[in-house]
């Protein structure tokens, strides 16, 4: 039975891969448009790149984030970035605006100023969330296990499966 802090762990360590093989897929496909989820079990990658060409960059992104290129487990298109800046403007907003005043405009004017202000934090809050949250470099103990294609219309999914020694 997985406990919930190895689940976590795991997913961490699949999305840090998943990040690994986005940024290689890039570079070998220039111009390609991924799409990618990360679960317990692995992840999955959605955009018209070959399976040889997923495999290969898999192994590829996992040999370096071994190899401590930790770098390549955050990406600057992760959605972790705009639920993270979402949730901090978001709150900064709701928490300014809800401070007591009769005036709609005061009220509003609050709302925009901690907007403002809050947006420099928001930059910075999604990559350091990837970092010390939603992905983790550490990938000691984690293999692939299966990358499998499949064609719905003219979609192209790859599904990665991977084995964690924990």
């Amino acid at each position: 039975m997985t406990t919930p802090s190895a689940l976590v762990h795991n997913v961490r360590q699949n999305h840090a891969l998943e990040h690994a093989t986005v940024h290689l897929l890039s570079r070998a496909c220039p111009g390609v448009r991924l799409l990618g989820r990360s679960d317990a079990r692995g992840f999955t990658l959605i955009g018209q790149v070959d399976t040889d060409t997923v495999r290969r960059t898999v192994d590829e992104g996992l040999a370096r984030l071994q190899g401590h290129e930790s770098w390549l487990a955050t990406h600057p298109l992760c959605g972790t970035n705009l639920a993270a800046g979402a949730l901090l403007l978001g709150g900064a907003a709701y928490a300014a605006s809800a401070l007591p005043t009769r005036s709609h405009g005061v009220r509003m004017l609050r709302g925009l100023l901690a907007l403002g202000l809050a947006w420099p934090m928001a930059r910075r809050a999604g990559p350091l969330a990837q970092k010390h949250i939603t992905t983790t470099p550490e990938v000691l103990g984690l293999r692939v296990r299966e990358v499998r294609c499949e064609h719905r219309g003219r979609i192209t999914i790859h599904r990665v499966l991977l084995d964690h020694d924990r």
